[in-house]
C-alpha cells in the first residue's frame, strides 16, 4: 500500500516512468508485485480515492515496469560466532531475536560468497549498469528459466533432501553434512542423475556447472554456518516445486519413467519420518515451523519405531497434491514411499541403514 501511494504521487507529478524491481525470493516476483499494486490502485479508484488514469499508468510498461528477478545467495540464520565477533569489535545490541514462527532476525547478516542476481531488462527510465558488477540483465523468459533451474533441479531440491536427513541424523550444520558420504551421494544422484535429464537450461548459466559449484564449493563452506533445521522450515510448501516439477516432467516424457527416480522417494519417506519428531537414535527433536504441521502430524502421531505401517495409514499425505505437486498414487510412487518409510522406522539406527542402502542401490543401478 505504501509503495502504491508513492507511485500515485509520481503519477500526479507528471506520470514519470519508473521500474519497480522486486527482490522478493519467489518465482514471478515482478508479476506478484504488480498484481498487488494494481489491486490497491483499483480499490482506490473504485472508492474515489484516486484518478482512473492511475491504473492505466501502472499497466503501461512504457511508464511503470515490474521486472522479474532471480536472486540466489544462501543466507543462513544469524550465527553466534558472527555475533561474538561483532560484540568484540564494540558493537552493541546485536543479539538475534527469535520470532513466534521460529525464525531469527538480527541487525547483522552472514552469507556465502557465491551469488547470482538475474534481472529482467525492462527499465523505461534507464538503468544503472549493474552488469558491470556481475549482475545479469536478460529477458523475462530467461529469468524464469534460471529460477526453474535453481528451484526445481540444481539447488533447492538438494537443500531440502539434506535438511530432512540432517535433522534425523542430528546434524546442526550443512557443512558438516557434506562430510557424510551417504548424504553427499544422496544429493549428487538427485541433482546429476534425476534432475539434469529434465532441467530447464536458461542458456546464461550452465546447469551442470551450477550443481558443481553447489556441491563442491557452496554447501561444504565451513564459514557459512547454515543449519538443516532452518532449511527444513516450511518443507510442506517446498516439496511440490522442488520435486513435484521433476516428477511431472518424467510423467510427461515418454522416454522417461518415474521408476528411474530412485532417491526422490527416499526424500519423501524421510520427510514423513521427520514428521514423527524422533531422530535416528529414538530421541525427540523440535520440528521446524511449517503451516501444515497440524494437518500432517496427526497422520504419524501414533506410529512408533518398530511398527509396520500400511499405505492406508499414510494415504492422507501421499495423495495430497498440495504437498507433492502430484498424487503419488497416480504417479506410481506411493507404494515405494511406504516401503521405504517402514524401513526407516524399523528401529533406532534404521535411518542411517536405509539411507546407505538406498544410495548404494542407486549407485549400482548407474553402472
Amino acid at each position: 500500500g505504501k509503495v502504491a501511494s508513492l507511485l500515485y504521487e509520481r503519477y500526479k507529478n507528471g506520470q514519470l516512468p519508473i521500474a519497480m524491481v522486486s527482490m522478493d525470493n519467489c518465482s514471478h516476483n515482478g508479476q506478484k508485485l504488480q498484481d498487488a499494486i494494481v489491486a490497491y490502485a483499483k480499490g482506490w479508484v473504485k472508492n474515489g480515492k484516486a484518478d482512473e488514469g492511475f491504473v492505466e499508468y501502472l499497466e503501461n510498461p512504457a511508464k511503470v515496469s515490474f521486472p522479474w528477478s532471480m536472486i540466489d545467495k544462501i543466507t543462513p540464520r544469524p550465527d553466534a560466532s558472527v555475533e561474538a565477533m561483532l560484540e568484540e569489535a564494540g558493537l552493541e545490541d546485536v543479539k538475534p531475536v527469535k520470532t513466534p514462527r521460529g525464525s531469527f532476525v538480527a541487525p547483522f547478516v552472514n552469507v556465502e560468497e557465491t551469488e547470482y542476481l538475474v534481472i529482467e531488462d525492462a527499465f523505461p527510465n534507464g538503468k544503472v549498469p549493474l552488469d558491470l558488477g556481475g549482475i545479469i540483465y536478460t529477458d523475462r523468459d530467461t529469468v524464469n528459466n534460471v529460477e526453474k533451474m535453481k528451484v526445481t533441479t540444481c539447488l533447492n531440491p538438494l537443500h531440502t533432501a539434506m535438511s530432512i536427513y540432517g535433522c534425523l541424523l542430528d546434524y546442526d550444520k550443512i557443512s558438516e553434512e557434506m562430510k557424510d558420504e551417504d548424504i553427499v551421494d544422496l544429493i549428487r544422484i538427485i541433482g546429476y542423475d534425476e534432475g539434469l535429464p529434465v532441467v530447464v537450461n536458461p542458456g546464461i548459466l550452465d546447469p551442470k556447472q551450477f550443481i558443481d559449484t553447489v556441491i563442491g564449493v557452496r554447501l561444504p563452506n565451513p564459514f557459512m554456518p547454515d543449519a538443516p533445521q532452518r532449511i527444513a522450515t516450511d518443507t510442506s510448501q517446498k516439496l511440490s516445486v522442488r520435486f513435484g516439477e521433476t516428477i511431472k516432467s518424467y510423467l510427461n516424457d515418454e522416454n522417461l519413467s518415474t521408476n528411474d527416480l530412485k532417491l526422490i522417494p527416499v526424500v519423501f519417506a524421510g520427510w514423513i519420518r521427520y514428521l514423527m519428531g524422533i531422530d535416528d537414535q529414538g530421541e525427540g527433536f523440535e520440528i521446524s515451523a511449517d503451516p501444515l504441521l497440524e494437518e500432517v502430524r496427526p497422520v504419524v502421531a501414533n506410529i512408533k519405531l518398530g511398527d509396520i505401517v500400511t499405505e492406508e495409514t499414510l494415504r492422507p499425505i501421499l495423495s495430497n497434491q498440495k504437498i507433492f505437486g502430484v498424487d503419488l498414487y497416480e504417479a506410481g510412487m506411493a507404494d515405494e514411499v511406504v516401503e521405504i518409510f517402514n524401513e526407516l522406522i524399523e528401529k533406532p539406527g534404521a535411518v542411517r541403514k536405509t539411507l546407505h542402502k538406498k544410495v548404494t542401490e542407486a549407485k549400482e543401478a548407474k553402472k
